[in-house]
């Protein structure tokens, strides 16, 4: 059963108080000399340090000493001689304020070399037999893998804070379409490429027998916790590698959803208004009518309902009523419902054939499984064993030519990864291209015509 550390009830204390400005100025002072090995100072080196840390107001020297005094109490500091220097906690209370200042002022990454890394190191392990090579090597592992997590969970967290700001305009998330969604989508295909190598490397490795070799080699053979804190971290490398499919389906649903906001917000740019703010305006106007019958004239300006239009029509005996008799003392006329939208009192014309669609959909659904089957059609024909030169490709018909060339420009219009390799997909996301430079030119010769271009290297797969 896993313990929960409690953090001192004083650790942050100073942050909360009327001179929390100060007293972080002062335990930054003495985290930034702790940095450079001085673990001492006086009253007098606060007082002078305090501006290189980014403190400009004027203190006195009894301001200064009552802040000393209350980290003192605190138990972040500790004296001697008039000489102060930071305890444990100090050291955590300094470690966690720039810690916390970073995050609110950093933004997450999803860096495709930190996966490079990892599997360079994984490779380095499982090949080296120097044992100090193998401490630092493990050392170089763990922090890669301790930055992957840490700035996968804080982009993860801003991209989903994007996704809830209603406030953001089109321009922005033009901009995303152009960068996150393409960023996403070019490191979902890298981690997809190396998640099977490294797992088979985490699998191979002898990590009880590593792990004794690198505390050989850094030394630490009194340190008996060093070995459960090296357990820990390898089974929380093989548990991030074991779930990074789960990581995959996220990015995958963050470029829909990106791109459904950015359809939502075009179409709300294209449609500047909506029903709800027609009606707040038209509650606007009648709050300004001045009498009863504006609002109604702009009542029926609004919706249409105008005066009834059948005072012209006439009993069906009409020498039975008086025309001097008012209205209300009549009996009612039958009028038609036609009246108001067609403007006669009696429908005419004979009643329209219900069409019959049966053979549409017959011939949609037919028309349909023949695309389908010359789409399947080409893609067997593209699909590749591995890299070849389009020059290779001297069989095929001119759709499927014509779906090959869509993928290459669409492979061109994406950016090189460090190798130089341009990836691309089709819409639907049932194929992949890996496109590298060209090594001389190639012409192609279809039922329509020949085509001249570069050689390209492609490498077309069914995803």
């Amino acid at each position: 059963m896993t313990t929960f550390s409690r953090v001192p009830a004083d650790l942050f204390r100073f942050t909360t108080t009327d001179h929390a400005e100060l007293h972080t100025a002062v335990l930054r002072v003495f985290g930034v000399a702790n940095g450079r090995l001085e673990t001492v100072l006086t009253i007098d080196d606060v007082q002078q340090r305090l501006r290189h840390v980014g403190w400009t107001e004027q203190v006195t020297e009894d301001e200064l000493a009552a802040s000393l005094a209350a980290l003192r109490q605190w138990g972040l500091l500790d004296s001697a001689q008039q000489r102060y220097g930071l305890t444990k906690l100090g050291e955590a209370a300094y470690a966690g304020v720039e810690h916390a200042l970073s995050t609110l002022t950093s933004s997450g990454s999803l860096q495709t070399a930190v996966l490079d890394a990892i599997s360079d190191r994984l490779d380095e392990l499982a090949e080296t037999t120097d044992d100090r090579r193998a401490f630092t090597a493990l050392m170089e592992l763990e922090a890669h893998l301790g930055a992957l997590r840490a700035n996968t969970t804080r982009f993860n967290a801003d991209l989903q804070r994007l996704l809830r700001d209603e406030q953001t305009d089109l321009a922005t998330f033009q901009d995303v379409k152009r960068t996150t969604v393409t960023y996403l989508r070019d490191f979902v295909a890298d981690l997809d490429a190396r998640k099977q190598h490294v797992r088979a490397k985490i699998s191979d490795i002898d990590v009880v027998k590593l792990h004794e070799r690198a505390r050989n080699g850094a030394d630490l053979y009194q340190d008996a916790h060093w070995l459960d804190e090296r357990a820990r971290a390898w089974d929380g490398l093989k548990a991030w590698f074991h779930n990074v499919d789960e990581l995959q389906d996220v990015a995958r649903r963050a470029i829909v959803q990106l791109l459904r906001v950015l359809d939502r917000i075009s179409e709300q740019r294209k449609r500047p208004t909506n029903t709800a703010a027609d009606f707040r305006a038209l509650a606007k106007w009648f709050a300004r009518t001045e009498s009863e019958d504006e609002a109604h004239e702009l009542f029926n300006a609004a919706f249409g309902l105008w005066p009834a239009r059948h005072a012209h029509i006439a009993h069906a005996d009409g020498e039975l009523i008086p025309s001097a008799e008012p209205w209300h003392n009549t009996p009612p006329v039958a009028v038609s419902p036609q009246l108001r939208t067609t403007g006669k009192q009696d429908h005419l014309g004979s009643t329209g054939k219900v069409r019959n669609v049966d053979e549409v959909r017959r011939n949609r659904r037919v028309q349909a499984e023949k695309e389908r089957a010359e789409l399947e059609h080409a893609w067997r024909q593209i699909q590749t064993d591995g890299p070849i030169r389009i020059s290779t490709l001297t069989n095929l018909d001119h759709d499927t030519f014509h779906r090959l060339i869509d993928l290459v420009g669409r492979a061109l219009g994406s950016d090189p990864d460090s190798t130089g390799t341009r990836t691309a997909g089709t819409s639907d996301g049932r194929m992949q291209i890996n496109l590298r430079n060209a090594r001389g030119w190639a012409t192609i010769t279809t039922q329509k015509g020949t085509l001249s271009g570069p050689d390209y290297v492609i490498d077309v797969q069914s995803r």
